[in-house]
């Protein structure tokens, strides 16, 4: 059984995920943690719980999915897995970081550890993500999904009641209604871990997302 703990970082609400099971191995994805409080949040439960991070995984390359990527190359020596569409966006987080927040980031940030392939497996303890590519938000945008335990990571692909916006660089309405369709193909019980608000379920989001249907 994977234990799921979310942190919600910076000026944008971003969900940054510690995923473990009972071998005290653990993934931490998408770490946004930007103010100290946040920063140090996600070192104390790493370190409360005797938790090993074995990857930090990335579901696409925007700055508020990523501000915390120095920290955790600095404190456990993991840098950045990603889709290699993405990654451009990797190189130029400072980039963003004055473009659309008109911060400079102090801190120098991780080069790209690997980049994941489609249908790529990432293993951690006991259990597995599959790598799915979800194009649309980003080009190399990717969920992660446990199919153990009826969990999926989506990024900023999927929100409950609604999707990651397209207006972007490197968005596509089209791309991204693609990629929902392929979502909408896992189970009902499915449990949405989503980049920004609350978790759902597959089965909910097809009920109630006008975005999403089989």
């Amino acid at each position: 059984m994977i234990e799921v703990q979310r942190f919600t970082c910076n000026m944008l609400q971003e969900n940054c995920y510690i995923v473990s099971d009972d071998t005290k191995e653990c993934v931490i994805i998408d770490c946004g943690a930007y103010y100290e409080e946040e920063r140090l949040a996600v070192i104390d439960e790493i370190r409360a719980n005797s938790l090993t991070p074995t990857h930090l995984l990335c579901t696409h390359g925007h700055l508020d999915h990523n501000f915390g990527n120095d920290l955790i190359y600095r404190e456990f020596n993991l840098k950045p897995e990603v889709s290699k569409a993405d990654g451009r966006m990797m190189e130029n987080l400072k980039r963003q970081a004055l473009s659309y927040y008109g911060l400079q980031l102090d801190g120098e940030m991780p080069e790209v550890e690997h980049y994941l392939e489609p249908n790529e497996t990432v293993r951690f303890g006991t259990h597995q993500l599959q790598v799915m590519a979800t194009p649309g938000h980003s080009r190399g945008s990717v969920v992660f999904y446990c199919e153990q335990e009826n969990a999926v990571f989506t990024g900023d692909t999927l929100f409950e009641r609604s999707i990651g916006r397209t207006d972007l660089d490197g968005g596509s309405m089209m791309q991204i209604i693609q990629s929902l369709r392929m979502l909408a193909q896992l189970p009902d019980e499915t449990v949405v871990y989503p980049g920004h608000g609350p978790q759902t379920t597959i089965g909910k989001e097809l009920s109630q997302n006008p975005f999403l249907d089989r």
